[in-house]
């Protein structure tokens, strides 16, 4: 047993082997989006909201408290102006994220692309690492490329979410598939938690509440879902809606209630 990633994976998922992670690493690919404009302010919303932890990068990790959220420091990076979006490249180092006070590192592996080759060769070697420091790897795994026509296709999913698993990651963030006997085939093929990504913002909070309900249904793990909760106008209350439904096994309806005040 790695004492050193039981202890700190115990730093994002709670006794009941679940998590709520916002990833807030958006600032590179996209820049300074809505709801990420002062970034203090979200994490102490954030923290108010019963988040577990959140995704973010090297330099935000300098300026910011993390309050009592788990800090999983994002090692990977690409820009919306590139000519290959899809190639995320290492970009923070195991020592330096260890240096910020990580509890974890994640990676974000593009399954399908042109530049697959090198993403998966980056991985084993960041795996190696973190497995030597006791650094738990969560594994962002989505099926994305020129062949790709349905990032959430359930047989594609159980594919790259197996593949994070085979090449050593601890968590595996992916797409939900859409159903819950099909996200439950994930599950089950995968060894490590599996937690759901949230995606482009929604168009209603009862849409984000029913897949995160469906995919724990399924044995998910929970979330980490990032535009949906930060681009809320109320983060906190959506944090505590989705922290009830994973933690609390609250109905779709009860996290409604909390979302709108009731």
């Amino acid at each position: 047993m790695n004492w050193g990633k039981e202890r700190r994976l115990r730093r994002i998922f709670r006794n009941d082997s679940r998590t709520v992670i916002v990833p807030m690493d958006h600032g590179v690919s996209i820049g300074p989006a809505k709801g990420l404009t002062n970034m203090q302010d979200i994490v102490d919303k954030l923290a108010k909201g019963s988040a577990d932890a959140i995704i973010i990068h090297k330099g935000i990790a300098k300026t910011v408290d993390a309050k009592d959220l788990g800090l999983i420091i994002h090692l990977s990076g690409s820009t919306k102006l590139s000519h290959k979006p899809n190639l995320k490249v290492q970009i923070c180092s195991i020592e330096e994220a260890i240096k910020l006070g990580a509890d974890a590192v994640s990676i974000h592996v593009n399954v399908g692309c042109e530049e697959e080759s090198q993403m998966l060769m980056d991985m084993g070697m960041i795996v190696d690492e973190c497995d030597h420091y006791g650094l738990p790897l969560l594994a962002m795994m989505y099926p994305r490329g020129p062949n790709i026509k349905n990032e959430h296709e359930p047989a594609l999913i159980n594919h790259v979410a197996r593949l994070g698993a085979e090449l050593g990651a601890d968590v595996i963030k992916t797409n939900y598939t859409g159903s819950i006997d099909t996200f439950r085939e994930i599950t089950s093929c995968c060894p490590v938690p599996v937690v759901i990504a949230g995606g482009p913002k929604a168009k209603t909070d009862k849409e984000v509440l029913q897949m995160v309900f469906d995919s724990i249904k399924a044995g998910g793990s929970g979330l980490s879902v990032g535009r949906n909760v930060f681009q809320h106008e109320n983060p906190t209350s959506m944090s505590k809606a989705l922290s009830a439904i994973v933690h609390d096994k609250a109905s779709v309806e009860d996290a409604m209630s909390i979302l709108e005040g009731k």
